[in-house]
């Protein structure tokens, strides 16, 4: 049997998704272990396809105090020993971690108690964890580093919508699962020039400023599809020709997925700024551009946006990533 641990963040329980409805295809249903804190349990406490979910109180234990800290660690050493019964219980062999403080508990127990060990590491610099956990575990999987698998687990979805772009009509504002003020804010100060050069404008903006947007274009009559949160992910991505974009891993090579060119703002704050190294992997290959918050300005944003070879970068990107990274994952697991 199999148990699938992670989560915190929507890129982390994306992955868990993926790989959980692999397993399903394959008569398989995973139990899930994860946090009652960050989105792991609005993400699947009704989810469909796991045999048994388990919600540990547990936390991060980065940016906190020293009591902080080691109160987070004692936590995460007490769940892992729960993590016995657990095993035990369910007949677990195998532990996929897909990485956040959600999977400690259940990784370290895989250790302790001699359960294989996978990790997908979604970003391109390997958080805490997964370097601490990688020396166990039988296989790492990455999209950026030598690894026995390299294409990262997106839904099938996001190829079927792929097409190539070759005008710019219009432009998607992304700001991850939970929005990001910075992104809201450039699409404000953006949405009256796009208006002017007749390109229509997609935003997703997460919930907690929604109703100020929704205010703001109707103030300023200006015609605008906006989301605080979609599951359409895909068809929304399909309709426009260029994205601008926090560079989470799982955004990131849904883009790619999509064959939509994108312009990155990586959050700032991102624990070893693993956003901006997410970005730079494909701005090593002109695929992009990045624009730290700090450097953005309108006048030079919007000269890249007139100079981007839309064409060649859509044309390219369906070179940088294939479908079914989840089934070659879940296939390398079963059979190893």
């Amino acid at each position: 049997m199999i148990a699938i641990t992670g989560g915190g963040t929507g890129g982390h329980l994306s992955i868990a998704r993926a790989l959980k409805e692999e397993f399903n295809k394959k008569g398989i249903e995973p139990i899930f272990i994860g946090s009652s804190n960050g989105q792991d349990r609005a993400w699947f406490e009704n989810e469909e396809g796991f045999g048994k979910k388990y919600f540990f109180n547990t936390k991060g234990v980065v940016n906190q105090s020293k009591i902080g800290k080691l109160f987070s660690l004692s936590k995460i050493f007490f769940y892992s020993l729960q993590c016995f019964f657990i095993f035990k219980r369910h007949g677990i062999k195998k532990v996929i971690s897909v990485g956040g403080y959600s999977a400690a508990a259940a990784s370290f127990g895989a250790v302790m108690f001699k359960k294989e060990l996978y990790i997908h590491e979604q970003n391109a610099k390997a958080g805490t964890l997964n370097i601490k956990l990688k020396p166990y575990a039988k296989a790492f999987f990455s999209s950026y580093d030598d690894s026995p698998i390299k294409d990262y687990p997106v839904k099938e979805d996001f190829f079927k919508t792929r097409r190539i772009r070759k005008e710019l009509d219009t432009i998607i504002f992304l700001g991850g699962s939970q929005g990001a003020n910075f992104i809201n804010n450039l699409a404000k100060s953006m949405a009256k020039d796009l208006k002017d050069k007749d390109i229509h404008i997609i935003h997703q903006c997460g919930k907690k400023e929604y109703n100020k947007l929704r205010e703001f274009y109707k103030e300023q009559n200006i015609e605008v599809e906006l989301y605080d949160f979609t599951n359409d992910m895909p068809q929304l991505l399909q309709k426009a020709d260029l994205a601008i974009s926090r560079s989470g891993a799982s955004t990131l090579w849904e883009l790619c997925a999509n064959a939509l060119p994108a312009i990155f703002i990586p959050y700032p704050y991102a624990a070893g700024d693993h956003q901006y190294y997410n970005a730079k992997f494909l701005q090593d290959k002109n695929l992009t551009k990045i624009y730290r918050e700090n450097e953005t300005d309108l006048n030079g944003l919007f000269a890249h946006i007139n100079s981007i070879n839309l064409n060649k970068i859509s044309t390219n990107l369906t070179k940088v990533i294939d479908k079914n990274g989840a089934k070659k994952i879940v296939e390398y697991i079963l059979d190893t």
